[in-house]
């Protein structure tokens, strides 16, 4: 856990996903949040959501949102949004809210910083014992395939230290930055489409949804411009609609988001 707090204690990123191919991600995991989530008002928990880039925006929504997050820095930044309710440094694995209390819980993060299962079905227990019953459950992984992808278009796959993460991530989804780039990411377990479903399930949730959250879309010519035309980049989203729930291109998105219900 100190190699992912030191990430990101180093890399902003809210930042992130406010450039380049993080903006897709931001904008569409916006948009499958609010397709799903229950009308106004309602309380969300944001599970590792980092210094409350979108606890911020549900609160500027109308929801009340509390956030927790092992990252100390994170939380002071997020503590100065007058949009979110709450801020505390925690753990996924051990949630301090009540049983039954919250409407949603987000894990857009802590499903692939856990890298043991064992691990990642307590904070889906956790996440459980906290929401109402019929509560939902956003839960973000990281492909398996995501370093060879980003790697062959980012050129990442002609640097020798990082062919031997990528191998290991090939090999079993254990995704370890031996290099200590930045570049690289960080200690990180990259889930297939059904270990994400088969593990929320386990958790004795009902799956609603696993979707893609990029798609395709990432991989647009000159996305940049693309992005920053507003008709280009409606038709952008339209295409990855129309695609983010077949199986066979789940394999080519960067992420991809199960939404669960609290049985």
């Amino acid at each position: 856990m100190r190699d992912i707090i030191a990430h990101y204690e180093k890399v902003p990123e809210d930042s992130r996903l406010l450039t380049g191919w993080g903006k897709l991600e931001f904008a569409r995991t916006q948009e499958l949040i609010l397709r799903y989530l229950p009308s106004r008002p309602g309380k969300i928990l944001d599970v590792g959501g980092g210094s409350g880039i979108y606890s911020w925006w549900l609160g500027s929504l109308g929801y009340e949102t509390h956030l927790i997050d092992p990252v100390s820095r994170h939380v002071e930044r997020a503590r100065q949004f007058s949009q979110i309710t709450s801020a505390e440094v925690g753990d996924a694995r051990n949630l301090t809210p009540k049983d039954g209390s919250f409407d949603a819980v987000l894990l857009l993060g802590p499903l692939y910083h856990l890298t043991d299962p064992d691990d990642r079905l307590r904070a889906l227990a956790e996440a459980r014992r906290i929401l109402r019953t019929g509560g939902l459950l956003f839960a973000a992984a990281i492909n398996r395939f995501a370093s060879l992808l980003d790697g062959l278009v980012r050129g990442f796959v002609d640097d020798p230290r990082f062919v031997s993460i990528l191998e290991q991530d090939l090999k079993d989804g254990q995704h370890r930055n031996t290099a200590g780039d930045p570049d690289f990411f960080t200690t990180s377990f990259f889930h297939r489409p059904e270990e994400l479903e088969a593990e929320v399930m386990k958790a004795d949730f009902s799956v609603v949804a696993l979707v893609a959250v990029e798609g395709p879309g990432w991989l647009a010519n000159e996305f940049d411009e693309r992005w920053a035309d507003p008709a280009r980049r409606e038709q952008l989203l339209d295409l990855i609609r129309r695609v983010e729930q077949q199986r066979v291109l789940l394999s080519i998105t960067p992420h991809f988001l199960a939404v669960a219900k609290r049985n």
